[in-house]
């Protein structure tokens, strides 16, 4: 954004600390923040009528919880929440939007993102459908390093089964196998990565493809 915008907002922002499942938003409600990620990974949840529930998007560093305010939609669907503990800025979404009117690269950034998010939940989708859960389960696990920028971070599989939408049985076989090939190590909730570049070779298509998505638009690249 321009200098004069970035002084305008910058003593708007509030870092704050998120802790695990803490909740952002719920479905249908209206946002009243929005959240942009330094080391801390957003998950939003669509879940269904039986209590059946699936991960449809993840933020980190390379994005924002909340920007769909941007073009006048302050209800947001899915329930969002902490998936991975850490440290996010804070803002009203008045003084977002204050923001976002006066600045047209503040709009381009916003717009890009938006954009990106469309595009990788269409890979999400095929991923979804035509992936194996291991290679699923790879590119998730290097999709959070990636976000919380360490090899080291606290996820159980109960959670890991929510964000593919498999059975938790199907989880530990993917992570033990994962592990058997020295890829990465889980204990007591954590995983480390070991071998990114092994875990990068198990992963599918998928997690290369996001990434080019949001190095070619965005300023900050995962």
């Amino acid at each position: 954004m321009t200098e004069d915008n970035w002084a305008a907002v910058s003593d708007r922002l509030e870092t704050v600390n998120l802790s695990v499942r803490q909740t952002l938003y719920e479905d249908g409600a209206p946002a009243e923040e929005v959240y942009f990620p330094i080391d801390c990974v957003i998950s939003v949840v669509t879940a269904m009528k039986d209590g059946s529930a699936i991960e449809t998007s993840t933020v980190g560093y390379e994005g924002m919880c909340g920007a769909q305010v941007a073009i006048g939609t302050p209800e947001l669907f899915g329930r969002w929440f902490c998936q991975i503990p850490g440290r996010a800025y804070k803002m009203s979404v008045a003084h977002f939007l204050a923001g976002y009117e006066r600045d047209d690269r503040w709009r381009l950034a916003v717009g890009l993102y938006l954009q990106s998010v469309i595009d990788v939940l269409s890979q999400s989708v095929a991923c979804n459908r035509l992936h194996l859960v291991s290679e699923r389960c790879a590119r998730w696990l290097l999709m959070s390093a990636d976000r919380v920028r360490s090899a080291d971070f606290p996820l159980t599989h109960e959670a890991l089964a929510t964000m593919l939408g498999v059975r938790r049985a199907g989880v530990s076989v993917a992570a033990a196998a994962l592990q058997a090939a020295g890829y990465l190590s889980y204990r007591r909730g954590r995983f480390h990565m070991i071998d990114p570049a092994g875990l990068e070779s198990a992963a599918c298509e998928c997690y290369a493809v996001t990434r080019a998505v949001y190095n070619r638009r965005l300023p900050a690249p995962i």
